[in-house]
């Protein structure tokens, strides 16, 4: 039997593009650790890094790039449009590429549900919502800035407001949104599926303050492979038909995220995780104007 490579599975997304299986993740990489964190990953076999304007790490994940010597086509790209930017997108995208230092990205995400005011960031905007934004977002496609477009943290009350709305021409071909053990979001995931989404999942190792390590069920499965428990909840991602995004600068931790060929998880193993009783979401949505997670994702 050939061995099995994870670090080189993609999922083809409706443009024909295939996006990584895994990828680098930089929410929290403090600035002056990015760059160098994202050359050593693209080092290790990484092909793929997500970024986003809020997280203020653009100009160093596109040094990082640079500095990998890899050619920028070989590479996956994902960056998203701020919530002070959604009646500005064309200005949005210019300004995440001109920091980047790249023409394009293969991935431009609308970061959240929710505009906010660049006067008042704890302000929506009253005569704009995100299916304006998407209107705007649909312009991207064929300027040769963005070659997929899709959302994040969307769950299934917004996505059907907005693929149900006559100016919505161009499906999100992504949702990323979080996903782990702790939050695995079966009903939202599956209309995913059914809608022809491909899922991302941002926070998929839990977090520091998450349950998720301290139960017992993930060690035993640990244990029995060999394996580190964030390995088995990168593969628990993969498996079940998600892109990963574990986020670390540490090149230690780098290099173990990647390391998952070779081996897989039962569907006994998946579904024992799949049945973990906590509930713990790393991101929620009180710090935003409007509320955008309505419990309607399990």
């Amino acid at each position: 039997m050939a061995e099995i490579k994870n670090t080189s599975k993609t999922f083809t997304l409706p443009s024909g593009d295939k996006i990584p299986a895994i990828g680098l993740g930089t929410w929290q990489s403090p600035k002056n650790e990015t760059a160098k964190a994202v050359k050593h990953a693209i080092s290790v076999g990484y092909r793929y890094i997500d970024t986003a304007f809020a997280y203020g790490n653009e100009s160093e994940v596109g040094e990082g790039v640079r500095a990998s010597g890899v050619p920028r086509e070989q590479l996956w790209i994902t960056t998203k449009l701020d919530n002070p930017w959604h009646k500005r997108v064309a200005e949005g995208i210019d300004a995440s590429l001109k920091n980047l230092g790249m023409e394009y990205v293969d991935l431009y995400l609308m970061h959240w549900p929710s505009s906010s005011r660049p006067d008042d960031l704890k302000k929506h905007y009253d005569d704009w919502n995100f299916i304006d934004t998407w209107r705007e977002m649909q312009k991207l496609v064929g300027t040769g800035k963005v070659r997929n477009i899709g959302v994040s943290n969307f769950g299934i009350t917004n996505l059907e407001k907005l693929l149900n709305d006559p100016s919505c021409k161009i499906k999100p071909a992504v949702n990323q949104i979080e996903l782990h053990p702790n939050n695995p979001s079966p009903k939202l995931v599956a209309y995913c599926k059914e809608k022809g989404i491909h899922c991302t999942g941002y926070s998929c190792l839990g977090s520091t303050n998450s349950p998720l390590y301290k139960h017992q069920t993930l060690q035993t499965i640990a244990q029995s492979k060999g394996k580190t428990p964030q390995q088995v909840l990168l593969l628990w991602g993969i498996q079940q038909g998600w892109d990963v995004i574990p986020k670390s600068v540490t090149p230690a931790r780098i290099e173990s995220n990647f390391d998952i060929d070779g081996w897989e998880l039962t569907e006994d193993e998946i579904t024992k995780l799949n049945n973990l009783p906590d509930r713990f979401k790393v991101c929620g949505d009180s710090w935003l104007p409007v509320k955008v997670f309505f419990g309607d994702d399990e």
